[in-house]
């Protein structure tokens, strides 16, 4: 009796600290690591499979988390096809991944992903990270948030976009476009880090 009374309360101990396990934050990213995940096959809205490896360009690459649903996304949308545009036209990669996998069979569907990438009028990859994985890899929370990696695949900026998520006529410091406009001419941003501000991605438990 004795026995099976320790047996089920080592039973409850782990599901216990498994439970919790569930509930620590993921790690971020750190600045200067290296691009994770590189080979990872992902579908694009364009059918076909795509890794950050072959996204990534002569100068660099830049991961944006993002989805169709988040109002902060829909605030941001301007930008991130401004950017995004920017960095084709730089020869900088740019991927944005939809990590939400709780909402794949609603707004975040594979066939949501191409309408919102056409009526957008996005030129980069939109990418679809089954369960997560990417988004887990990179210790990404929030949509939508950006990592930026230089031309040797090593982080030179992750956060946010700007200062002013809500109102781009309002911006003081931006963020993203400084970045990018340092790593075009070989240089650090003198800001590397800020917090994303965004709806949470929506993984499944």
């Amino acid at each position: 009796m004795k026995s099976k009374l320790h047996l089920l309360l080592a039973c409850f101990v782990v599901a216990g600290l498994f439970s919790f396990s569930n509930l620590l934050p993921i790690e971020e990213l750190a600045i200067d690591s290296p691009i994770p995940m590189a080979d990872y096959k992902m579908k694009d809205v364009s059918g076909s499979q795509i890794s950050l490896g072959e996204a990534k360009k002569e100068k660099g690459l830049l991961v944006i988390f993002s989805c169709n649903t988040c109002p902060y996304v829909k605030l941001s949308a301007s930008r991130i096809k401004q950017y995004s545009d920017f960095c084709l036209a730089n020869s900088i990669g740019c991927a944005i991944v939809n990590s939400n996998e709780a909402q794949r069979t609603e707004d975040d569907s594979f066939d949501e992903m191409v309408k919102y990438y056409q009526s957008q009028g996005l030129k980069c990859f939109y990418t679809v990270d089954e369960k997560s994985q990417l988004a887990n890899a990179f210790g990404a929370g929030r949509t939508p948030q950006c990592f930026l990696f230089n031309a040797k695949g090593l982080l030179l900026y992750k956060g946010a976009i700007d200062d002013n998520v809500k109102d781009p006529a309002a911006v003081k410091v931006p963020y993203l476009k400084d970045a990018l406009q340092a790593l075009v001419k070989n240089e650090t941003p003198k800001v590397r880090e800020t917090k994303s501000i965004g709806c949470t991605i929506k993984r499944v438990e």
